[in-house]
């Protein structure tokens, strides 16, 4: 996979903070979607679903399947008035609520007294090479998982398809586990990104040893900080999920600790590829400044080599080509000091014969110096 040097790779959304402001305020996302609801109700036997904008669309399906499991899945945080009513009827915090709409969150895991808020960084690569770095959150209660995203993409699919076709524990486990492989698909996106960074640094590797140019630089800087982003998110999602690991809520029960431990696993073979990734980054590009300063010093070598031979040269005739005469002119008086062999027959041929001797011992000598292998 190649990049393009002038191609902007990463996309930077930085918090604004508003100072001062009272906790638990809930305040929309600039750009953020209208939400859209998907409610998926769930037991041994059949999977509900329905889908709408307006939180009617869960309380309907909650009142019509009471003896079952519940997903509700939120695409879109572009309705304050929505996440107010679902902390309203659910019983949540309002510092959870502001953590939901405040998407620049660090993965962390929060227990309260009877759900858990889970937070994680779902990184996708896009088509044009974009790294996208949002937000994924999830709320533990009872029976019902609820879990946001800010974009209409489509991340959660294989879990769904696994949802209906309810092999293993998917439809039994309780909405915990539903929760796992939520995570679960999450840590496998940095899989994705990282096999495709791993390529892009063969490729930029392999150029190196054929024809390398200053873009072999710019793009390996810009996959470092790629790699840099992932660290950022992998490493508190380690910690988060050995949280969830620890913990004595009823609502994570042992069978979903085992999965998770799984994911614990994954989370640290993604942050030695982070490392391991970083140092070979690094290592290209000083390999690319010492093949630059090599090649410079070749280009070095060759103006020395020419200038060395050439400085006696110039000196021979520098020397004869002050034309001190021997005699006067204007008396053809003889002149003592001045340059007997300006009237030497034959002078220019002698001359030149021992500027050319000068020069092929020159190059004799650099010769047997070894200067001219790499020639």
């Amino acid at each position: 996979m190649a990049y393009p040097s002038k191609k902007k790779l990463h996309r930077i959304n930085r918090r604004q903070p508003n100072v001062g402001e009272r906790p638990g305020t809930i305040n929309v996302p600039e750009g953020a979607l209208k939400p859209q609801i998907r409610v998926y109700s769930y037991n041994e036997k059949e999977v509900v679903s329905s889908k709408g904008d307006s939180i009617k669309v869960v309380f309907d399906q909650l009142q019509v399947c009471q003896d079952h499991f519940h997903w509700i899945k939120i695409n879109g945080l572009g309705d304050a008035g929505l996440i107010a009513d679902i902390g309203q009827h659910m019983g949540i915090n309002e510092l959870v609520l502001e953590d939901i709409m405040n998407v620049h969150q660090r993965p962390k895991f929060d227990e309260y007294e009877n759900y858990l808020f889970d937070t994680s960084r779902l990184i996708n690569m896009s088509d044009e090479h974009e790294l996208t770095n949002r937000q994924f959150s999830a709320i533990i209660k009872d029976n019902i998982l609820i879990s946001f995203e800010e974009d209409y993409e489509k991340n959660f699919q294989a879990v769904k398809a696994r949802l209906k076709a309810g092999k293993g524990a998917i439809r039994t486990a309780g909405p915990g586990y539903i929760c796992y492989a939520l995570l679960d698909t999450v840590i496998d996106r940095y899989f994705v990104v990282l096999n495709q960074i791993g390529d892009a640094l063969e490729a930029i590797e392999d150029r190196l040893y054929t024809g390398a140019d200053r873009s072999v630089m710019y793009e390996t800087q810009q996959l470092k900080r790629l790699l840099i982003t992932l660290r950022r998110a992998s490493w508190p999602e380690r910690d988060k999920i050995n949280d969830m690991i620890r913990s004595e809520s009823p609502l994570i029960n042992h069978e979903v600790k085992t999965y998770l431990r799984d994911v614990y696993d994954h989370c640290i073979q993604i942050i030695d590829l982070i490392e391991s990734y970083k140092e070979i980054s690094a290592n290209n590009i000083d390999l690319y400044l010492s093949m630059v300063s090599n090649r410079m010093n070749e280009v070095m070598k060759v103006l020395t080599i020419i200038s060395v031979i050439f400085i006696p040269l110039t000196f021979v005739a520098g020397v004869y080509g002050m034309n001190f005469a021997p005699t006067n002119p204007f008396t053809n008086k003889l002149l003592p000091g001045n340059m007997p062999e300006l009237y030497q027959p034959h002078g220019y041929i002698y001359c030149i014969a021992i500027m050319g001797l000068i020069g092929i011992a020159q190059v004799l000598f650099f010769w047997r110096k070894g200067w001219f292998k790499n020639f």
